[in-house]
């Protein structure tokens, strides 16, 4: 079975390294000045020759609360004015990306994050939505994934009604912890009853995909206390579920400085959390798809992975690689062909940029022959835990084993270790491997020796 995991802590203390998520490879990391608006036009250009789908993500930065955890680009705000300005910025970079596609271009999947994306009122979502369909094409039936973030803490069933009346018919629900003490830690009070209303509301509205976020490693979390949770959580029946790994970076996050370090759990506790979850989802009959994603097995996702057509993007694991990614809104990456782009991260530069009639790209990068192939093996391992090597030779004309002949000593050794079965057709991630999957894909990333790995998170 493609889900099946088989927990080894030997292993996992030696291959639990610091390292991308690879969402993307390159990795934004790897991003520069040397990449603005001309290729951005240009990409989209092409995009509209080839009639690519789409797929578009729009960034809403706002949050009426400070979460301590958070590592996301925010602006915390009481005043619900400052979305509006933002606002108009918004519509204006969407008119101006949208004149350079075609109106054949379908919007086979639509986002939006942040922030809290339901910040925004009623009348601010609508006339967003409505901006995106004048624009782009936008699918009326109901068949595209068309999902949005939300707090139970900023949403209720009107908000819920609407969100599916404007075309949304997904969501992802930002949980974390129940316990009172864990969440008073992270200044972030919510209830399981304020979380369970909007589920209910989703339902009863024929959403057709609910996502859970949780975090372990919080401060004041224990294995008995977090066990509690996802019991809970699975009560609550989730299609999908998503578990990270909490990073500690207060040097890199100013949030993450009100935490308490002395109240984290050890890393014996953060590992013995994560086995306890897997164990209790998998009595669930959630299956394991990777990097911390767990669905149940209709669902869309663990369908992709038994058929070898999932992927990963700036979203995450998706049904849809094979669209062109639009990023809209402050920080939002785009990833159009072989170009990734990526606009401001600060919200007076974004607005002040668009305020001059003026695009808001400011960094990113552009693939070259090596990073295609490596992206199409490390996109094959993340996602199907199997590499063919004859597919890749096909699709790039190279030999797998005299191209990558410098890796091998480093793949024997984790063959050797029971990550990973090598052979001269194929490397199989194993089940004692597939949670380190990261580990065996970093082992490609040509890019990563010359990185700070303190910048990434650790891989479990």
């Amino acid at each position: 079975m493609l889900d099946a995991i088989r927990w080894d802590t030997d292993l996992i203390r030696r291959y639990d390294l610091a390292g991308p998520r690879y969402t993307s490879y390159p990795t934004a990391v790897q991003f520069d000045g040397h990449v603005g608006t001309f290729d951005l036009f240009h990409a989209l250009r092409e995009s509209r020759k080839a009639l690519r789908p789409l797929s578009l993500y729009v960034h809403v930065p706002f949050c009426a609360n400070i979460c301590y955890y958070c590592a996301c680009n925010k602006v915390i705000t009481k005043d619900r004015g400052r979305a509006l300005p933002y606002l108009q910025r918004l519509e204006q970079e969407i008119q101006l990306i949208a004149c350079h596609l075609d109106p054949a271009q379908k919007v086979e999947q639509l986002h939006f994050g942040g922030g809290t994306p339901t910040f925004l009122s009623h009348d601010e979502l609508r006339q967003l939505m409505a901006q995106l369909r004048k624009s782009f094409n936008l699918l009326e039936d109901d068949s595209g994934d068309y999902g949005i973030e939300i707090d139970p803490r900023e949403a209720d069933w009107s908000t819920m009604g609407l969100l599916r009346e404007l075309g949304f018919n997904r969501v992802s629900i930002g949980l974390q912890d129940l316990d009172p003490a864990v969440q008073r830690a992270v200044n972030r009070l919510q209830s399981l009853e304020e979380t369970r209303a909007v589920i209910d509301a989703a339902r009863t509205l024929q959403f057709r995909s609910i996502n859970i976020d949780l975090i372990y490693g919080l401060p004041r979390q224990t294995p008995e206390n977090f066990a509690r949770t996802v019991d809970e959580v699975i009560n609550l029946q989730p299609d999908r579920l998503s578990v990270f790994n909490y990073a500690h970076l207060p040097e890199r996050f100013l949030p993450q400085r009100r935490i308490n370090s002395d109240e984290l759990p050890t890393p014996a506790q953060k590992l013995e959390m994560l086995q306890r979850t897997i164990e209790q989802l998998t009595a669930a009959g959630y299956r394991y798809i990777g990097m911390d994603h767990f669905a149940l097995p209709d669902d869309e996702l663990a369908i992709a992975q038994e058929e070898s057509t999932l992927q990963r993007n700036f979203q995450g694991y998706t049904t849809h690689g094979h669209c062109d990614l639009i990023g809209l809104g402050v920080s939002a990456i785009s990833q159009i062909g072989d170009l990734y782009c990526q606009n401001s991260s600060d919200l007076n530069q974004y607005q002040n940029a668009l305020a001059s009639a003026q695009l808001a790209t400011n960094r990113g990068l552009l693939c070259n022959a090596d990073d295609r192939l490596r992206r199409a093996v490390i996109q094959q391992l993340i996602c199907s835990f199997n590499l063919e090597f004859a597919e890749i030779e096909k699709a790039f004309n190279i030999d797998f084993r005299g191209y990558f002949g410098e890796l091998w000593p480093q793949l024997q050794r984790m063959a050797e270790d029971g990550l990973i079965e090598l052979n001269n057709e194929r490397i199989t991630v194993l089940p004692a491997g597939r949670l380190l999957v990261r580990s065996v894909c970093m082992v490609f990333d040509a890019y990563l020796e010359q990185q700070n790995r303190q910048r990434f998170s650790r891989v479990i």
